[in-house]
């Protein structure tokens, strides 16, 4: 499965941006998907995720009631709109997709939970 991530740039604080990420190549065995972040000297995180079939989603703390996820799965694509931009969010995006669901639900904050990952994009927020 290759993922590619798209839609990072700079932003003002309060601002809005939008990341989508398109998976090609045993896209059939999709069974959630998430996005994650990096900020500078720091480590990777986890921001959101979505059950493929059923919808669910689930978020970080830092960014509910500002982020959203959804998906396309006729375009195999998962979206991460972000509003209310902080300088703090700044960081790389990546994606990352789960296709041999191996874990309960306490684990799909965790990295460990997913099997392919894309190349970030980064999200730029200018105080």
């Amino acid at each position: 499965v290759q993922l590619q991530a798209s839609g990072g740039g700079l932003v003002q604080a309060g601002g809005s941006l939008s990341l989508s990420c398109v998976a090609s190549g045993g896209t059939s065995r999709t069974y959630r998907m998430a996005w994650f972040r990096q900020a500078p000297g720091k480590e990777r995180e986890f921001v959101a995720t979505i059950a493929w079939n059923g919808g669910i989603t689930s978020y970080a703390d830092s960014v509910k009631g500002r982020f959203t996820i959804s998906r396309d799965k006729g375009k195999n694509t998962v979206f991460l709109r972000m509003d209310n931009l902080k300088p703090e969010d700044t960081a790389v995006y990546f994606c990352a997709v789960d296709v041999e669901p191996r874990f309960i639900s306490s684990y799909y904050s965790q990295e460990r939970a997913y099997d392919y990952w894309g190349q970030g994009t980064l999200v730029t927020v200018s105080s």
